[in-house]
């Protein structure tokens, strides 16, 4: 098929950053984009072809759109898997498949997806709720400390917590639910797996995140992680695993820990392009997007090697400020070498939402890891 400057049309189910990203590449390429979104100030509404508002997770919605299209994918994970499946059995073609994104999209039918097929994961247990989650730790099935999460819906570090007295369950919702064994770790590393329909698949390098202490956010990524070779050679062959046991299309992020003792645990993965992968769009010679792109077109993929060492530096909103947003000291980074900033286009900022991110690439990783933080120290996302 004729994917360039033509009438092929690429359906994406979400509008946010993953998605204007995306449309960058589409957009080099000339490839006609159809986006989806609920809201009307969406990131990607701007740069598609076709922008459509609307619920991602109404039947009639995602099937009427993606009827328009030839090839369907999406920017999250949060969309009606019921309308996939008819568009999928009527001959749209939909990377990741339903199939797929079924398997991922709850995390308790995700952690037992792994433990069936023999991936390393933390031990976990499912409840149907916050309430019978109490009740075993009363009866003592369940011991202090332990990670709370909500199966579905959570992102950005929500769903997310540490539970270590029974006045950390203040504030959660009483809904389905997993209780993970706190697994003491070195690093928390991820590695996005890329595969085409024809069963092309490449791995790109092992990056290492960093997390903000409060939010649960990812505040910087590094690439390469800075982890002995055998430890990333196991990180990678996992991952494979992980791809081929979904048997995914386009990208996936698995995110894993380290442990103490070098030992690689599965954390979860996301089918999508991802934040962890951002580093990729300066650093690398082939970025997540153009990637992602190449796989769910069943095109030649590109070369995942990096260029050049580097770091990705999310901006978030600063606590304490909601409304229109300020970036405030941007230009104050913009002269030095190596420094590339995203920004995402949303107008509302609140506190922890992310923003945008900034590249820092440079031969020597320590180096990149010192402007990071200058970066990091220079810009606030506030509001007027």
């Amino acid at each position: 098929m004729n994917y360039f400057s033509s009438d092929f049309k690429l359906g994406i189910l979400g509008g946010g950053q993953l998605g204007k990203m995306l449309l960058t590449e589409t957009r080099k390429f000339d490839i006609q984009t159809y986006v989806l979104d609920p809201s009307d100030e969406a990131p990607c509404k701007v740069g598609s072809n076709v922008f459509v508002q609307g619920s991602l997770m109404d039947f009639d919605t995602v099937y009427n759109f993606g009827k328009q299209v030839d090839v369907l994918t999406f920017e999250i994970e949060l969309v009606n898997i019921e309308a996939l499946e008819k568009l999928e059995a009527e001959g749209i073609k939909v990377y990741p498949s339903p199939k797929t994104l079924k398997q991922i999209q709850n995390k308790g039918t995700q952690k037992d997806f792994y433990t069936t097929n023999n991936i390393p994961t933390a031990p976990y247990k499912r409840f149907e709720s916050l309430t019978d989650l109490k009740l075993a730790v009363e009866q003592e099935e369940l011991t202090y400390p332990f990670v709370w999460k909500s199966t579905e819906g959570g992102y950005d570090g929500n769903g997310v917590k540490v539970i270590r007295s029974a006045e950390s369950f203040n504030g959660l919702a009483d809904v389905q639910c997993i209780a993970e064994v706190m697994i003491p770790f070195k690093n928390e590393l991820a590695v996005i797996v890329t595969r085409t329909p024809s069963g092309e698949i490449k791995t790109y390098p092992v990056v290492e995140m960093e997390f903000h202490p409060e939010a649960n956010q990812v505040e910087y990524v590094i690439c390469p992680a800075r982890i002995d070779d055998a430890v990333a050679d196991k990180a990678r062959a996992i991952a494979l695993n992980v791809s081929q046991a979904f048997n995914h299309v386009g990208l996936l992020a698995v995110e894993m820990f380290q442990t103490e003792d070098d030992e690689i645990l599965v954390n979860e993965v996301a089918p999508r392009p991802h934040n962890s992968g951002h580093y990729s769009i300066e650093a690398s010679y082939t970025s997540q997007f153009e990637q992602h792109l190449r796989a769910i077109l069943d095109l030649p993929l590109g070369n995942t090697d990096s260029k050049v060492a580097g770091i990705m530096v999310n901006l978030v909103g600063a606590e304490g400020y909601s409304g229109n947003v300020v970036y405030e000291n941007i230009e104050k980074i913009l002269g030095q070498d190596g420094v590339s900033p995203h920004i995402y286009g949303k107008k509302q900022t609140r506190p922890f939402r992310k923003m945008g991110h900034v590249t820092i690439v440079n031969e020597d990783i320590a180096k990149a890891r010192k402007v990071a933080e200058e970066v990091k120290n220079t810009i606030r996302v506030i509001s007027e």
